[in-house]
């Protein structure tokens, strides 16, 4: 792994504005920025501490970086490790957060910072949301899913046995800091998964940026970066990025256009509940093949090509993803799938709302026949390896 000098050469730093009047802020995005950190959380702190909710991967990896870069700022810092998994956004860990945070003496002039995955930010945002009826958190994302999707925008929440993030917060961070140097050490299945929903944007309105990821997707993925590559990953996350802060400035809370960011998800939200969030699927896997399917209903609908789902279905493979449920390491049943969706947060009057469409031209619709929703779970279910 690089030193740190060699992740601060050839330097690019890309700043996001998210324009949401005064809860308005910026994502950066850039290689480095860890070390740096200070510089870019103090003029943001109440007084020179931050309460870090992290987890032991993160830690391990990237935790003396986060601890070096705090000390050099004359930060304290007071640090919250929890176990890594989607397991851990619960209502156990959720209490058990929020009493130690109270416990260590958090104020609300303090500020908690994210610095993990998805789950995480999740995780640490909605305690934040709820501590003393909120305090203030910065988002230092790690993983590929979490700098192009989940620490932007502002969800935040925790998981029920009746399914994914039905409890949370819209919540909005001071700032998000991504450095693209923590994916040095993400293990391939998480980049993988964080991939699908870099995908994802060039499904549902931007063809134009699925053709470039066909092109490019090796730069993006590459374990070993140089210049070009690192350039090239910067563009992709920050791409992510820039059309996320468009989408959310224009519906922070989901009445309209934002939803459409949730392409695959009630599909791989259920896949997900029905594995009971154990770790045999991952979240960005789960989405992947809930595109597949929500292609293959929209193709099935007449409103995209056998010829797109194919071309999805390929460039998902060329990168070694899970494009179907038959891959999943669990027995599999449609109808217990399609119970999971009725508790979807986007059922209105009893109605499945489904995103649908072809590449660059993503809907919201309800009152999709059923019958056409099993079959195409159970033929992905049942599809060859």
């Amino acid at each position: 792994m690089p030193d740190t000098q060699d992740y601060n050469q050839h330097n690019t730093i890309q700043t996001v504005p998210l324009a949401l009047g005064d809860r308005s802020y910026d994502i950066l995005v850039g290689t480095g920025l860890l070390d740096i950190v200070g510089e870019y959380i103090t003029p943001l702190l109440k007084q020179p501490r931050v309460f870090i909710v992290t987890e032991k991967r993160v830690f391990e990896h990237q935790g003396n970086r986060l601890k070096a870069a705090l000390e050099s700022a004359n930060i304290d810092a007071e640090w919250f490790t929890l176990e890594a998994g989607e397991a851990t956004k619960s209502f156990e860990q959720y209490q058990s957060l929020a009493c130690n945070l109270l416990e260590a003496g958090i104020e609300r002039s303090d500020t908690i910072l994210a610095f993990g995955g998805g789950v995480i930010g999740d995780l640490a945002g909605f305690a934040a949301s709820s501590l003393l009826r909120g305090i203030n958190f910065i988002q230092i994302p790690t993983t590929l899913l979490a700098q192009v999707d989940s620490s932007v925008g502002g969800k935040t929440g925790i998981n029920t046995p009746f399914g994914k993030n039905l409890i949370g917060a819209f919540y909005q961070p001071k700032r998000v800091i991504i450095d693209t140097t923590t994916l040095n050490t993400l293990p391939l299945r998480e980049l993988q998964a964080g991939y699908a929903e870099v995908v994802k944007y060039g499904l549902i309105d931007d063809p134009a940026f699925f053709t470039w990821l066909e092109e490019n997707y090796g730069a993006v993925m590459s374990e070993q970066q140089d210049h070009n590559t690192r350039e090239l990953r910067i563009e992709a996350i920050t791409h992510c990025c820039r059309a996320k802060a468009r989408i959310v400035a224009a519906d922070e809370r989901e009445k309209g256009q934002r939803a459409l960011l949730n392409l695959g998800h009630t599909f791989g939200h259920a896949l997900e509940a029905e594995c009971g969030y154990d770790g045999t699927i991952l979240h960005g896997e789960a989405v992947a093949i809930g595109m597949i399917q929500a292609l293959e209903t929209s193709m099935r609908l007449g409103t995209a090509s056998t010829k797109n789902r194919d071309r999805v279905v390929k460039h998902f493979k060329k990168i070694g993803m899970k494009t179907s449920a038959s891959e999943i390491n669990r027995p599999l049943d449609a109808e217990a799938l399609l119970q999971h969706m009725f508790k979807d947060k986007k059922v209105e009057a009893g109605k499945i709302g489904f995103i649908l469409g072809d590449i660059g031209s993503a809907t919201m619709q309800y009152g999709v026949d059923l019958d056409i929703i099993r079959s195409v779970l159970h033929d992905s279910i049942h599809a060859p390896r």
